[in-house]
Formats: structure tokens, C-alpha cells, sequence
């Protein structure tokens, strides 16, 4: 462990989009420099960067230019070869690690992972071919879901086969001819994430529950507090904590569960700040965002107290009508609604382009509201 990172130094951010814009925000408020590297050519973080450096992941001569000057090293999201954080790491502190990183982008080394530990999760077959995909639909049963092994995220890489009328030989082309992950249909209640953040000298804080709706396998909404009893918050709390210390983290995760007849089962890992988690920067003492960057830099931990109930809304490209901008005046003429844009130019359908938090007294009177913003702004 280093010692921690003061008031004026600079921090490194692996991906510049939206993710890494909040990253970056939060890193300044505690007064940090931030550069980012990314290897497209416009990324929103850029705007709020001291400076952005553009190359792919494996340019070495760009990667030291990058590390040169941080103090500490993140990154945004999981979808970065683990090379490139063995890379960084050698120059400057890194996290999440390398080994975090591949076991959370490889869908088989995540169940291995859960499974290993003891973390209920759905069962699973590795198959290589479309004759294992064959035998192993034979074993699990239907419905089922094909996966990607590798670089899957926001209901990408995967499709569910139904019943024996499925065409295996279509199920298997999302592959590319690779490895891919089988695994049972989970029936579930309502899906939740718990955000945990383990600092360099072991500290933990873990936010509360969120229960997430998703919509075309994109997050369409959060609600804070997830509708779940007290026993399932509380062991969903202790998995997230289990996980974290099998794994080895420094950094923030995002566990994904299902629940079904008060019954978890873990989904995914992500080893970086979370879509679900973004309602935490209008309703927490300390946002995901400011967190996140307290564990890389070995500071101590933020408060993590639930203000009040609230729901997260987000915005897609499909708001803008024939690429006309929303009237925001829609949601901003309450005062209880706070609203996030990301600056992330052309506006098209299904790309994240920023959201909206809705704070009330209860959670379905946020839950009512932030629905009839969203009709409002899409009529």
C-alpha cells in the first residue's frame, strides 16, 4: 500500500465515457489532476480532463506517456485487456488488479470464480462448439442463455434459448465461433446490485440494495431502497463482502443478483462504478463516484447514509425526436428532480446519454414521478 494521494497530484482513468466523466468530476472535488486514455477520438470524460491521451490499449509508448505523472491509475469500465493493467501497474499503483479484471471480463472465469467460492449462482456449461452447445442445452435444460465468454456487458453477447425449436446453430453465431458460457434461466422477482468499495488498507463500505429495471436488457430505472425484506438486504450485503475478500479487490464492485422467492443468486460482477449506483450522487453523503476514487487513492472512506428514497432514470438517445434536444424544463420544473447529462454529442437510440434522479417522501411516489417525466419527455 502507498501512501495516500494528496490535494494537487494526478490521477490516471482508464475509458472516458460517462463513467469516467463522474470518476473525474468526483477526483477534482477532492482536488486532483485527472488524464484520461482512451482509444476513441471523442470521449466525454475529455471535456472535464486536464488531458486526454488517445491510442489503442496496447500502444506501450502512449501507456507510459499516460502513467508518467499519476499517482494512482482506475479505469471505467472492465472491457480493457488485462495487459495494459500489468502494464500500468509495473509504472504506478493500479486498481482494480489485473486478476480482478480478468475474472470479472471472462463470463467462465466469473462463474469458476463464484462457484469455487461457494456464491450461489446459476449453473453453467463451458462449450467450445456447436456439438457442445448441443449437449450441454441437453443438460441444462430450457430456457437457458448462451453467452459470450469474453466482453459482454449491457445485454450484449447473449441470447436466451426457449425450447427445442430454437435454432442452435443461429444461438451459436453470437459466439463467433468461440467460447461461450451456457447457463440455466434464473425466474426471478426483481434484480438487484449491491455496490461495495474496499480501500487499499482493507476498509469496506457497502451501499444499500438497488432493485433495477431493465428494458430491451438496457437499465431503464433504479429504485432506492431495492423493494426486498430486511433478511435479503442482509445477505446480499455478506455475499458482496464474501466476493470482495475471495477476490482480492482495492476499487469499488457491483454485484448483480436475482431474486426469486427470497432467494439470491449472483448474476454478474463489475469492478468499477455502476449504472445502478448513479443515483447515489443525489441521495448519499458520498456519491459511488467520490467513493471510487477514495479507495484507489488510500483514503479513508466516505459516509455512505441513504438520504431519502429515490429513482434513477435513464436517458437514452431515443429521447431526442428527430434529433431535437428534450425540453428539460419537463423534469427540471420540480424541485426534487436533478438532472445529469453527459456530453456525449450525437444523440442515437439506445446509447446512454445521461439521467435523471427523482427524490420523494416514499419510493412510489419517486417511482410515479419519474415515470410520468419519462412519458412527457417521450411524447
Amino acid at each position: 500500500m502507498g501512501k495516500p494521494v494528496t490535494a494537487g497530484e494526478t490521477i490516471g482513468i482508464l475509458g472516458g465515457g460517462q463513467l469516467g466523466r463522474m470518476s473525474a468530476q468526483a477526483a477534482q472535488k477532492l482536488g486532483y489532476k485527472v488524464k484520461i486514455f482512451d482509444p476513441a477520438s471523442f470521449v466525454c470524460a475529455s471535456a472535464v480532463a486536464q488531458e486526454t491521451i488517445t491510442a489503442p490499449w496496447d500502444d506501450i509508448k502512449a501507456l507510459k506517456k499516460f502513467t508518467t505523472g499519476c499517482s494512482r491509475v482506475t479505469l471505467e469500465f472492465e472491457n480493457i485487456p488485462a495487459s495494459t493493467i500489468e502494464f500500468v501497474n509495473k509504472i504506478t499503483p493500479c486498481h482494480p488488479s489485473a486478476r480482478v479484471l480478468e475474472i470479472c471480463q471472462n463470463r467462465q472465469k466469473e462463474k469458476e470464480f463464484l462457484r469455487e467460492n461457494q456464491i450461489p449462482c446459476a449453473p453453467f456449461k463451458i462449450v467450445n462448439t456447436l456439438e457442445e452447445l448441443k449437449n450441454a442445452v441437453k443438460e441444462i435444460g430450457y430456457p437457458c442463455v448462451l453467452k459470450t465468454a469474453i466482453f459482454g456487458y449491457d445485454g450484449k453477447g447473449q441470447i436466451k434459448i426457449c425450447s427445442e425449436t430454437h435454432d442452435l446453430e443461429e444461438a451459436w453465431s453470437i459466439t463467433g465461433g468461440g467460447r461461450g458460457v451456457l447457463e440455466s434461466w434464473i425466474p426471478h422477482d426483481c434484480e438487484i446490485s449491491v455496490i461495495i468499495v474496499r480501500g487499499e488498507n482493507g476498509e469496506v463500505a457497502i451501499y444499500e440494495p438497488t432493485e433495477n429495471i431493465h428494458k430491451d436488457h438496457l437499465l431503464h430505472l433504479s429504485l432506492s431502497p431495492a423493494r426486498i425484506s430486511q433478511s435479503l438486504i442482509n445477505e446480499a450485503k455478506l455475499l458482496a463482502l464474501k466476493i470482495v475478500e475471495k477476490i482480492g479487490l482495492t476499487g469499488m464492485l457491483a454485484v448483480e443478483m436475482f431474486v426469486h422467492r427470497e432467494k439470491i443468486q449472483v448474476n454478474e460482477l463489475a469492478p468499477r462504478p455502476h449504472n445502478s449506483g448513479h443515483v447515489t450522487l443525489d441521495n448519499n453523503t458520498t456519491s459511488q463516484f467520490e467513493q471510487h476514487i477514495r479507495s484507489v487513492c488510500g483514503l479513508p472512506l466516505g459516509e455512505i447514509k441513504t438520504q431519502q428514497p429515490a429513482v434513477m432514470l435513464n436517458i437514452l438517445g431515443d429521447f431526442w425526436k428527430n434529433g431535437i434536444t428534450p425540453d428539460w424544463n419537463i423534469a427540471l420544473q420540480y424541485p426534487n428532480v436533478k438532472l445529469h447529462l453527459y456530453d456525449k454529442g450525437q444523440a442515437v437510440p439506445k446509447r446512454k446519454m445521461g439521467h435523471l434522479t427523482v427524490l420523494g417522501p416514499t419510493l412510489e411516489d419517486a417511482l410515479k414521478l419519474a415515470q410520468k417525466i419519462e412519458r412527457e419527455l417521450l411524447s
